[in-house]
């Protein structure tokens, strides 16, 4: 049992992959290591280099799909494993990664091995620290940042600023004036907040994949961060205040099976550069009311500039609708042209008093117009009743001016 694996000594190895394309989808590698295997290509192709399966942390199942997927190093990454056949060494894994500071940059025009010579992809950088930019966030003697990820440059270029925010200038005047609305809390607009990146080697925890996802868990001491970015830009951040930004560079679609709650406890501004619409009870069934609310002390304010509000009932019979409008105290109504109303029924109106003042003239045409009041008065330069065949006014007194 001296050959048994564990019991014939530890054979260890440091080398470069140069192969992750494994045949059987198991996250093998082909690792050219040190002090076992030449860096003449010539004399030992990649190929004929033996599969070094990885080693999955304890805290990943790795069975029928479960856990981490065992893929993450490429070609040009530096490994550091054990050969489970001992001296025969045709049987590696790979226990982890070592990073460093490479000296020159990959080449595929070359024999050599221990690189990237498929793609001359990694290392990216040379004289560089392989740990993430995000990471070790290197500062100058002037306090610049030296070596700035791309994506931060980015982040920070493409910032949303001076957001308009809904402004309601008011009426002042007429009979119907209101005050205005001009948002004095933000002047009227508003700016994205700054990029709160402020990381410290070692604090900063970075995950970066090959296309430039990135995944950060930043614990620098009051700058403690968590920031997720889709290599196409959209993302979120939230900062050590608990503040959210959420960033989505193209559509955004939120697809809710049943209710929806959403309490915001202080206030909601959106804008829209574009159209909104909102379809509510699409299914036509009864009971799925549209309902706003607005607590004491405060309005509802609506300003169109330039179009028009149009407010409509619509379909007949029993599905046809009626406009209710219920004013507590005064309705009151500046119209700055005509006002039109055409009622294929009857007007009916009720009141303790009314009064008509009309600049210019007054018609009035009617098939039979029936006026019944304890007091009618009317005062005109110039009156004319055209009641066709007859005219009835019935009151207790009838005053003529």
């Amino acid at each position: 049992m001296k050959n048994f694996m564990g019991k014939d000594g530890f054979q260890w190895f440091v080398g470069v992959v140069e192969d992750r394309n494994d045949p059987k989808t198991l996250g093998r590698v082909r690792v050219r290591c040190l002090g076992y295997h030449t860096e003449d290509m010539v004399k030992l192709p990649t190929k004929d280099l033996p599969w070094a399966h990885p080693m999955n942390p304890i805290t990943s199942a790795t069975v029928s799909g479960l856990g981490q997927t065992p893929l993450g190093v490429v070609e040009g990454t530096w490994v550091v494993g054990f050969f489970t056949d001992g001296p025969t060494a045709q049987q590696p894994v790979i226990m982890g990664t070592l990073p460093g500071v490479p000296k020159v940059l990959p080449s595929v025009q070359t024999t050599k091995g221990f690189q990237d010579y498929l793609n001359g992809n990694y290392p990216k950088y040379s004289g560089e620290s392989d740990v993430n930019r995000l990471a070790v966030n290197e500062i100058g003697a002037e306090g610049e940042e030296l070596n700035p990820h791309s994506t931060l440059t980015q982040r920070r270029e493409t910032r949303d600023l001076a957001v308009g925010t809904a402004m309601i200038d008011g009426v002042d005047g007429g009979v119907a004036p209101f005050a205005g609305d001009l948002d004095d809390a933000v002047k009227g607009k508003w700016d994205q907040p700054a990029i709160p990146y402020a990381a410290k080697y070692p604090n900063n925890h970075v995950y970066e994949s090959e296309s430039g996802h990135i995944r950060e868990i930043d614990d620098t001491r009051d700058n403690e961060r968590i920031h997720e970015r889709h290599t196409s830009g959209t993302g979120y951040e939230i900062d050590s205040e608990g503040n959210k930004v959420t960033k989505v560079v193209n559509d955004n679609y939120d697809i809710i099976s049943n209710d929806d709650y959403c309490h915001i406890q202080g206030n909601s501004r959106k804008t829209i550069d574009k159209g909104l619409r909102v379809r509510v009870n699409s299914k036509g069934e009864a009971g799925n009311n549209y309902n706003i609310e607005v607590g004491k002390g405060s309005n509802v304010n609506v300003e169109v500039n330039g179009g028009n509000i149009n407010l409509t009932t619509i379909n007949t019979g029993n599905d046809a609708g009626d406009i209710n409008i219920n004013a507590s105290r005064d309705l009151n109504m500046q119209v700055g042209r005509s006002m039109n109303i055409n009622v294929i029924g009857s007007i009916i109106e009720e009141s303790n008093f009314k009064t008509m003042f009309v600049t210019n003239s007054l018609t009035q045409n009617s098939g039979n117009q029936a006026i019944n009041t304890g007091d009618y008065t009317a005062t005109s330069t110039k009156a004319t009743i055209n009641g066709g065949s007859e005219v009835d006014v019935n009151a207790s007194i009838i005053n003529l001016n």
